[in-house]
């Protein structure tokens, strides 16, 4: 057997040959050629490119040559594994183009598609009965107000008129904050508002004013201690009981449909005149008055339901933000948010109003805009 070091002819059967290598060179560029795949391309690599590939195998024959021999065949194996390594770089760039774009093209997803990804929501009826009823007046050029649910006694009483000794004032009807002495509430009805926009604004002022109140009250199918209202504030020149009246109407026929309305006298310290506003019973429609043969346990046979008090704005209450009672007036209105949804949909308990359960917002998600 021949040493390392003896000498060795580079024959055409010598794989360290020219022509040998230029076979090894072309078997491989022809399997990367037919590699279609990241995985057939791999299998083709260890066979031409690997540890145990001819071209491998041949560059180990280099020891076997003298140390003149080896220069020439080092470089031709050099070459070859060059253009071996370059070849394989070039197909592998193709193929992996070629398999991303196939995949993307295959698993695309079509986000137009309606997909059910969670439990449906609604938007809560109150929330949604809010917007509406607010939009309403924003349409007509009113502004939405809002102010801080913990009130100052003077903003929620004293400046409304409403005196020391108000029943309202009691702990038995209105929640105080700590510590006492305060003189703090938490508001008993949205009019602070009116109010503060009374304070904050040049007039003439058009403001709506929908938010959370609170009331020492039971909680009962009728009554919550946390409830919502919305009261609305005209102060203008030449403002009467006219345009409150088309005012409501407008409201009123925007919330239930074509329904008669009426004015009831009433007293509230922070107007005068004052008012009740009453609907037409939307189940008899007045057809249970004076007939006990088909009574209405909606509104008692009665043939109208309360909605809501309002009136012209009381001078003192203009005066007690600064305002020319000679030459401004106004009118102001509220009604309950929850009465209304309860109007609207029939609604019989208003503890399902504050109980969380999403299927009673997705009975009446038609509130929500």
């Amino acid at each position: 057997m021949p040493g390392p070091h003896d000498t060795h002819d580079l024959t055409e059967a010598d794989p360290l040959s020219a022509a040998s290598l230029d076979a090894l060179v072309a078997d491989a560029l022809a399997a990367f050629a037919a590699a279609s795949g990241v995985a057939a391309l791999k299998e083709a690599r260890l066979a031409h490119a690997g540890e145990r590939s001819p071209i491998a195998l041949a560059n180990r024959a280099i020891g076997r040559l003298t140390p003149a021999e080896r220069k020439d065949a080092g470089r031709r194996i050099g070459m070859a594994r060059g253009a071996i390594n370059g070849a394989l770089a070039e197909r592998q760039a193709i193929v992996e183009a070629a398999e991303l774009e196939r995949a993307l093209s295959e698993e695309s997803v079509d986000v137009t598609l309606p997909v059910a990804l969670a439990p449906e929501g609604a938007i809560h009826p109150i929330t949604g009965l809010i917007e509406l009823m607010s939009d309403v007046f924003v349409a007509m050029g009113w502004e939405v107000a809002e102010g801080p649910e913990a009130e100052a006694e003077w903003l929620n009483f004293d400046a409304l008129n409403i005196g020391a000794d108000h029943p309202a004032r009691g702990e038995s009807d209105t929640l105080f904050v700590a510590p006492v002495g305060s003189h703090r509430v938490l508001r008993t009805h949205t009019s602070p508002v009116q109010l503060r926009s009374l304070l904050d604004r040049e007039l003439p002022v058009y403001v709506v004013c929908p938010g959370k109140v609170y009331r020492a009250d039971e909680f009962d199918a009728t009554h919550v201690p946390v409830f919502h209202q919305i009261e609305g504030l005209c102060v203008d020149k030449g403002i009467t009981m006219a345009h409150l009246k088309g005012t409501l109407d407008h409201l009123a026929r925007t919330m239930f449909g074509d329904v008669r309305t009426r004015f009831r006298p009433n007293y509230f310290p922070f107007t005068e005149p004052s008012a009740e506003m009453d609907l037409e019973c939307f189940v008899c429609h007045g057809a249970s008055v004076g007939n006990p043969d088909a009574p209405c346990r909606t509104c008692r046979s009665e043939g109208w339901i309360e909605w809501g008090g309002c009136g012209i704005v009381n001078p003192r209450v203009l005066r007690a933000a600064g305002i020319d009672t000679d030459v401004y007036s106004g009118f102001a209105f509220g009604m309950g948010i929850e009465r209304t949804l309860m109007f609207r949909n029939n609604a019989a308990d208003m503890r399902d109003m504050v109980e969380g359960d999403v299927r009673f917002s997705r009975s009446l998600k038609g509130e929500a805009r």
